[in-house]
């Protein structure tokens, strides 16, 4: 490690205050904090949101379920109230790296960091979640803006994440072993207004697969997906696997979520 400065507001207000050009927002860091030992990321000082009160806690109130920003992954796969309402939320929490990252990471700040191969987007974009800051009410579908990219400003910070229940759903992830992130994930929902499904893992970011919605809306069936292809153009191509390998695992994956959807 190398020399920084340690930031701890106590509200939100001092939080954005303490943000500068130089400072990073510290929540689970499990993201953070390993970059920052390889030398990739410096920033000249941290600002820890853990001790900002009413950042962490899960609410279920009609049909919707509420997770502060600052709630640890192990929350979330442990949460009876989740578990109930959106059984394939629990699900993929407790699918999130090993039990060291899941007692540590929080959903604002994998929402946040937005790696490509992160699970919790694909349950935001497959949902049709709404992500809260300080400022606005952003939806799922312009959160997210490619490869660590989102929209979050430079004086934003994430304080929760609104689901709304779906009437079925269900995630599968292939796993990279190492890393445990999803060489390919897929989160199949089928909502009030249409059949969402939300892809991480194979491109550059999170994405919809159109094609596979549109399938899925006219019979919500594993074998609706048989003639459906996804076409290998633009995913990721590395030593863990082809573009096309990538591309059948989202079909593959599509199907295995539908037929697990409850």
């Amino acid at each position: 490690m190398y020399e920084f400065e340690y930031r701890k507001p106590a509200s939100l207000d001092q939080a954005v205050a303490m943000l500068d050009e130089d400072a990073k927002i510290l929540a689970g860091g499990q993201s953070l904090l390993p970059t920052m030992k390889m030398r990739l990321a410096s920033p000249g000082a941290l600002v820890d949101l853990a001790a900002i009160p009413g950042l962490s806690g899960i609410t279920v109130a009609g049909n919707t379920v509420e997770i502060g920003a600052m709630t640890r992954h192990a929350e979330v796969a442990a949460s009876k109230e989740v578990a109930e309402a959106i059984p394939a939320l629990a699900d993929l929490a407790g699918k999130i790296g090993d039990r060291q990252v899941r007692n540590r990471g929080t959903i604002g700040g994998s929402l946040a960091n937005n790696d490509p191969a992160a699970d919790y987007p694909a349950a935001v974009l497959g949902l049709g979640a709404t992500v809260h800051t300080n400022k606005r009410a952003i939806a799922a579908d312009d959160f997210f803006q490619g490869l660590f990219e989102t929209a979050l400003g430079e004086d934003e910070i994430i304080t929760k994440v609104s689901f709304p229940l779906p009437e079925a759903a269900a995630y599968e992830k292939f796993v990279q072993p190492a890393s445990r992130f999803a060489l390919v994930g897929v989160f199949v929902a089928r909502t009030g207004s249409g059949v969402r499904v939300a892809v991480t893992g194979a491109g550059p970011g999170v994405f919809r697969a159109t094609a596979l919605e549109t399938a899925l809306g006219g019979s919500f069936t594993p074998a609706a997906l048989d003639n459906v292809e996804i076409a290998a153009d633009g995913l990721n191509n590395d030593l863990h696997g082809s573009a096309e390998y990538r591309a059948h695992l989202v079909t593959v994956l599509a199907k295995r979520a539908v037929a697990a959807a409850r």
